[in-house]
């Protein structure tokens, strides 16, 4: 800035350079528009640089005349057709010449006063016919501290003024409104009636409007080409007033510090609204993860719960068949019934009909109800997580399955995490072969009784129980033996009884401790790869949930950080600080 500035000025200037320069940084990749964030760059490096005075509007409400008044020289061509099809830099210079710049900007110099302390910025109009004009000017205004918008008096406020206005309010410009042509107006009641109109409308459209300004354009050239009579009507002193006194050493350096932290707090409202927008979303997929989990802890409570229940049963018939067996022996081990046990195949089949009865089926068809039961709820609680993970990815239709988003967003990898996972569920869901499951889950039961020398490879459960019982029943019929030996001597006879009766109850409890053991050990492995093949599925996701969320906390903490610097940094340059 060619002012020489305060001590308390440098600094505001350096603090505003170092806020707006880690904003830069903090700024991620791909988060913001490229033109926002070139607008920010531009904008810290035009702190250094004159004055941006850019003078905006319509192509015909008289904007290259407003110039030409304001300079005091015929610099710009008028006309009633676009004149002005490039955007020209009016600067100082010791002669009148026109050349072009970089990026299709025209420079113009003259030997102006004015042009010694700001650079005044001619724009293309606003509703030109060549679009690319109206883009230009779109472009350029980020760049300026100051927007003098002219709008005409015949026709006030259009609709691509109020488009365009909106665009300067979105990036906190601080505008002054200046009504061109008055001079066509008949009279007093009909210019008051047109500033009230702008001023209402442009206050409801962007806010506080700086000042507005009627004038006309023409009145002032003729006063200052030798018509000074021309001066009063063209109502152009309170205007050149307000820029003098606006626009002195200090209010300059005040406008210029605006611009880019105006700028800068724009990026900094858009980005933490996307930031918190993405946090919001990443707390409910954590909601989804913690009903996940949770929904896990009571499935694995219920299936607990409902598995000692199941398992009872089968230890009760074994238990009644153990009863039963104990009965059996007290009945047929006394001397009374001495004929009956030299029946072998008889005591065999009696053995057969009242202790085990239908004891193996039983059983075996609740092992079987178990295993099912079993291979149900693991699909039942695999299919819930896919259902969870599927009305997720459903969810917010604008950010995840509507429009694509853009790589290297939270809503692509989202989207592209979750619609991996539910390929994985639907997968794993559709091939889930019950029977195979089952059948592999009850001959994992069946192996362990096996391995542990109860029956013989490829028996059943209730083949195991069978063989099991009847070994009791010989074991019986060797102790019986023994006692015929002995004469069935009375002290003998009670003793052995008891010995059988134990040694059937050993049996029959040891197989009830390898089978249920044997099953609840199947059970708990069950249980563990069930969770295990949940976690599996919804690790990447919790991975990527808390990954995402502690950057976007991160970076949302720099942001406010960063607001309240901009904030502050802004409250030192209002006047009377």
């Amino acid at each position: 800035m060619e002012a020489i500035l305060t001590t308390a000025q440098e600094a505001l200037l350096k603090q505003t350079r170092h806020t707006l320069g880690r904003l830069r940084d903090a700024l991620p990749a791909g988060a913001v528009e490229p033109a926002g964030r070139a607008a920010l760059i531009e904008s810290i490096r035009q702190l250094d640089e004159l004055f941006l005075l850019v003078i905006a509007g319509e192509f015909n409400s008289g904007k290259s005349a407003f110039i030409n008044a304001l300079l005091g020289r015929k610099l710009q061509p008028e006309g009633v057709t676009p004149t002005t099809d490039q955007i020209y830099l009016l600067r100082y210079g010791e002669a009148e010449h026109r050349f072009p710049g970089e990026n299709g900007i025209w420079i113009q110099t003259a030997p102006i006063d004015l042009l010694s302390k700001l650079t005044v910025v001619d724009t293309p109009g606003t509703n030109a016919i060549v679009r690319e004009h109206e883009a230009l000017t779109s472009e350029f205004i980020p760049r300026s501290d100051l927007v003098l918008f002219v709008t005409s008096a015949d026709r006030p406020f259009t609709e691509s003024e109020r488009a365009f206005l909106e665009q300067i309010r979105n990036w906190g410009k601080k505008i002054v409104l200046v009504i061109n042509k008055i001079d066509i107006l008949s009279n007093e009641a009909d210019l008051a009636q047109v500033v009230n109109f702008v001023t209402e409308a442009a206050s409801d459209l962007v806010g506080d409007v700086a000042a507005v300004f009627p004038v006309s354009a023409r009145l002032a050239q003729a006063a200052k080409s030798g018509r000074p009579d021309q001066w009063m009507p063209s109502r152009f002193e309170a205007l050149e007033t307000y820029i003098r006194e606006t626009l002195d050493d200090a209010g300059r350096f005040r406008l210029k510090l605006l611009n880019p932290l105006g700028v800068g707090a724009r990026l900094i409202r858009e980005q933490l609204t996307h930031v918190n927008a993405d946090l919001a979303v990443l707390g409910e997929d954590s909601k989804l993860l913690d009903d996940i989990r949770g929904q896990t802890v009571y499935y694995d409570e219920d299936m607990q719960r409902n598995f000692k229940a199941r398992i009872g049963e089968i230890d009760g018939l074994l238990l009644a068949m153990e009863k039963r067996g104990n009965q059996f022996f007290d009945d047929r081990l006394r001397l009374g019934r001495v004929p009956d046990l030299l029946r072998s195949k008889q005591l065999e089949a009696d053995f057969q009909s009242e202790v085990v009865a239908d004891t193996p089926r039983q059983i075996e068809d609740r092992v079987n109800e178990l295993v099912d039961w079993m291979v149900q709820q693991d699909l039942r609680q695999w299919t819930a997580v896919a259902d969870h993970l599927g009305r997720q990815r459903d969810a917010h239709p604008g950010r995840i399955v509507g429009e694509a988003p853009r790589e290297g967003t939270l809503a692509y990898d989202r989207q592209r995490l979750i619609d991996s996972i539910g390929r994985s569920t639907r997968q794993a869901v559709a091939s889930f072969d019950q029977t195979r499951e089952a059948a592999e889950l009850a001959d994992a039961a069946r192996a362990a009784v096996v391995n542990a020398g109860l029956a013989g490879v490829g028996a059943s459960i209730g083949v195991i129980i069978a063989v099991v019982a009847h070994a009791a029943f010989l074991d019986f019929t060797g102790i019986f033996a023994g006692v015929a030996a002995a004469a069935l001597g009375l002290l003998i006879l009670p003793a052995r009884k008891r010995k059988t009766k134990a040694e059937f109850s050993a049996k029959l409890a040891d197989l009830r401790t390898r089978l249920v053991g044997n099953l609840e050990q199947q059970f708990a492995r069950e249980m563990r790869r069930s969770a295990q093949r949940v976690e599996d599925t919804v690790a990447p996701f919790d991975r990527f949930v808390r990954a995402e969320r502690d950057r976007l906390t991160a970076q949302q903490t720099t942001l406010q950080e960063l607001a309240a610097s901009v904030g502050e940094l802004t409250r030192q340059l209002e006047p009377g600080y």
